[in-house]
């Protein structure tokens, strides 16, 4: 079976993901992950997506009991080199997010900077994951989520579109039926060979996720404007928000 874009990009590319401009947020996030669970070391956590292990470590680094989830076993590779560089302990787990794993085991589950979410090829494969991740959260558990905000395509492309003389362009990438943008990843794997990938990826709605996590008998469900390393529910979300931030509790 031909692999999806997101297994041929992760299946080399970890020191290098490390070193992504959107990879350098991590303390401030995470500063914001502990003032949502108020601190509480006791409390344990799921990190869907963890890739390299960022979040999970930083929060290990902190006293918290972590585990995290993913389907690359060349990121998790790497995640467990780092944790033990930085002397902690953190349970990495090698495994599709889209399949149940756990039931009822976590106070806090983290979906974070596209862990899976958004990337998958169907809606129905993206629910999953959030099914699961709710699955998985205690009956009285929190979901922080960050996702793709469709109001940011939906604005500026069809402005885009309506300012050009030729409304037949097909340079846009964004289909407004879908919410899918395609586009081209150029990227250096950890062996220094260059690649190039065809990507599509999935904006969602803010009204699309207040739907699916109230389906999933989340009580209360917070949309935030997302800011790379500083995470917060001040930030009101706009149409120049990339990404949004969900605070979701059961």
């Amino acid at each position: 079976m031909k692999k999806q874009w997101y297994e041929e990009l992760f299946n080399n590319y970890a020191q290098n993901y490390d070193r992504e401009p959107f990879t350098q947020g991590t303390s401030g996030e995470v500063d914001f992950i502990e003032k949502e669970i108020k601190y509480q070391k006791h409390l344990s956590i799921l990190d869907i997506g963890c890739g390299t292990g960022r979040h999970a470590i930083e929060l290990a680094k902190r006293g918290y009991r972590v585990t995290g989830l993913d389907l690359s076993e060349s990121q998790l590779i790497h995640a467990r080199n780092k944790a033990v560089a930085e002397n902690v302990n953190v349970t990495f787990k090698q495994a599709d997010a889209r399949k149940p794993h756990y039931t009822e085991e976590f106070d806090l589950v983290l979906i974070l900077c596209e862990g899976g979410f958004s990337l998958m090829e169907t809606d129905e494969m993206n629910f999953d994951i959030l099914k699961n991740a709710a699955k998985a959260l205690k009956s009285d558990g929190k979901l922080i989520l960050t996702c793709l905000n469709a109001l940011f395509p939906l604005f500026h492309s069809v402005k885009e579109f309506l300012s050009r003389a030729d409304q037949n362009s097909k340079d846009l990438t964004f289909d407004i039926m879908t919410f899918r943008d395609s586009s081209k990843f150029e990227f250096v794997d950890d062996s220094g060979n260059k690649g190039t990938l065809d990507c599509n990826e999935r904006y969602f709605a803010p009204s699309e996720i207040t739907w699916y996590l109230k389906t999933l008998n989340f009580k209360k469900v917070g949309i935030f404007g997302c800011k790379l390393g500083n995470f917060s529910r001040v930030d009101k979300l706009t149409t120049e928000d990339f990404e949004m931030l969900v605070v979701a509790e059961k």
